[in-house]
């Protein structure tokens, strides 16, 4: 159908990918969900939190970007060598050159890069602005908090 694919991509424990796999399902968003963890435990994690389908590794991240329509997860995946090296070149490069809207999570900021002009808000606040966005991109009008 027209429903638009959403791929999660996030690495280690896979609580941020989790957490908004969570929020956006809650959400009731129409949104086709990919999680694609950088190791299992990441891609388990999201898998429990909802998504539909999952995958792991540096071939699917690469595969996942191709046809997505919003790619989300911490800022680290535009970054080679994030997520305590999980993010591989290609995972960035691939992010980064898919034609998906992005949606970059301020998360990890302390693994030396400093995202400069963001409030510090709670994990739980930046999902909240996260599903905001997510609800903007599929056409739907913001829901009064």
């Amino acid at each position: 159908g027209n429903t638009m694919k959403l791929v999660v991509i996030d690495g280690q424990s896979g609580r941020t990918g989790a957490l908004l796999v969570e929020r956006v399902r809650a959400a009731g968003l129409p949104l086709e969900l990919l999680a694609v963890g950088t190791n299992a435990i990441a891609t388990a994690a999201m898998m429990k939190a909802g998504a539909q389908r999952g995958a792991t590794g540096e071939n699917p991240v690469l595969v996942a970007c191709r046809d997505a329509d919003i790619i989300a997860g911490p800022i680290g995946i535009l970054m080679a060598d994030a997520l305590m090296g999980e993010i591989t070149p290609a995972m960035a490069v691939a992010v980064g050159q898919s034609r998906a809207q992005k949606v970059l999570l301020p998360v990890n900021s302390n693994c030396g890069k400093i995202v400069v002009g963001v409030r510090d808000l709670t994990l739980s606040q930046i999902m909240d602005e996260a599903v905001e966005v997510l609800r903007k991109l599929c056409g739907l009008s913001a829901q009064p908090l």
